[in-house]
């Protein structure tokens, strides 16, 4: 009979993957007032679909760093803006970031 043991490494892995379902939560419900508005006006879709088909091709651990790397500078980037420019620019690469985490953190599909 075999013991399993767990990975040490498991604990930093579920606290990288809470962090950045935290920064997606919290910047979605930061500008999701503000959605139906900027979608009619900018006339943008999703980027989820884009960051699920980058996840099977370079695979999703690889896509959920960049995801989580470009979701942080922008969230810093958005939170240090000081023209309305700036702030517009973060934004829009929050949402990259967010695109490319969300199906990346997902399981494997068969």
């Amino acid at each position: 009979m075999s013991t399993y043991t767990p990975s040490p490494t498991r604990w930093r892995a579920l606290a990288v993957l809470a962090a950045a379902q935290f920064l997606i939560i919290m910047d979605t419900s930061i500008i999701g007032v503000a959605l139906p508005d900027m979608q009619q006006s900018l006339g943008f879709g999703g980027l989820l679909l884009v960051g699920g088909k980058l996840s099977d091709i370079f695979g999703a651990r690889r896509i959920f760093t960049a995801g989580f790397w470009i979701l942080t500078v922008a969230s810093l980037a958005a939170g240090l803006a000081n023209t309305p420019t700036l702030e517009i620019v973060a934004r829009a690469a929050q949402g990259v970031g967010a695109a490319l985490i969300a199906p990346s953190a997902l399981p494997e599909r068969a």
